[in-house]
């Protein structure tokens, strides 16, 4: 009988694609998400407050006080799992040309994400008017005031950004640092730290990190409504897709940035001129 010969090396199992490690331990990120979603209900009941005047610079301070306290608690759950807090910035050359071409890229984002809202806001009412089709029919509005009127959801957020916004000199300066040391906070903390750490719990799937955390940045607006903080959500998944592409925070922190200070001084330039 002949001998049937055996290869005595075993075959090589398949290597198990890789899942990025967290950077942070569970409860550390349950807590940050916790604050902040407490922060924003604090921020909807005091924003929605009528009975008296909002001190502004005190908000402003208490806000920017937020953003290095979430900075703060991100580095400590960093420094338990012994990661750079430099690693969540991804790639950050320091070069004029490169600065540059992280602003133009920022510009040009903030004019499509601008588009891309509008029309997720036109499908978001085009649905609301399909599903109320049963109730009366209203008027057309005559102008820009009652069309404000007629929809009481933006007539919310306008009311909330008008107490908000700055109002003098003083008021516009800390506004502009305040939208600065945002920028750069909102995109650290979802863009770099929530988003690893969802997609790391999604076993690699960034699809579900970036979405995952642009549901918790909704959540921090809630003072915006419900139509608000789907198109905050959406607009965080845009800031997530703009970091991926550029493997790098910076160009979102400017876009970020921007996007808040001019929402701000636009708010104050159309109520001086009665317009809201």
């Amino acid at each position: 009988m002949e001998s049937v010969e055996t290869d005595p090396t075993p075959p090589t199992p398949l290597t198990p694609p890789t899942t990025p490690a967290a950077i942070a331990p569970v409860w550390h990120t349950v807590v940050l998400i916790v604050v902040i979603v407490d922060f924003s209900i604090h921020g909807a009941w005091l924003l929605a407050g009528t009975h008296r005047e909002l001190n502004r610079l005190a908000t402003y301070g208490l806000a920017a006080g937020m953003d290095v306290l979430m900075l703060a608690w991100i580095a400590f759950g960093l420094h338990l799992k012994k990661i750079s807090f430099r690693t969540l910035l991804d790639s950050w050359p320091i070069s004029f040309r490169s600065i540059l071409r992280d602003l133009s890229y920022a510009v040009a984002f903030w004019i499509a994400a601008l588009m891309v809202l509008g029309s997720l806001s036109s499908a978001w009412l085009r649905t609301e008017a399909l599903l109320t089709r049963g109730t009366p029919a209203a008027h057309a509005p005559e102008n820009a005031q009652q069309a404000l009127n007629s929809d009481p959801e933006k007539l919310q957020i306008i009311r909330a950004l008008q107490r908000l916004a700055p109002a003098n000199d003083r008021e516009v300066v800390a506004w502009m640092l305040l939208c600065l040391l945002v920028g750069f906070t909102e995109e650290v903390v979802f863009r770099g730290y929530l988003q690893r750490q969802f997609t790391c719990w999604a076993r690699g799937s960034v699809a579900w990190g970036v979405a995952a955390s642009a549901l918790v940045f909704g959540s921090g607006h809630i003072y915006e409504g419900a139509r608000g903080m789907f198109l905050i959500a959406a607009f965080g998944a845009l800031f997530s897709l703009l970091a991926l592409y550029r493997r790098s925070l910076r160009a979102g922190m400017m876009a970020h940035a921007w996007h808040d200070l001019i929402t701000g001084l636009a708010v104050t330039m159309l109520s001086a001129k009665h317009i809201l």
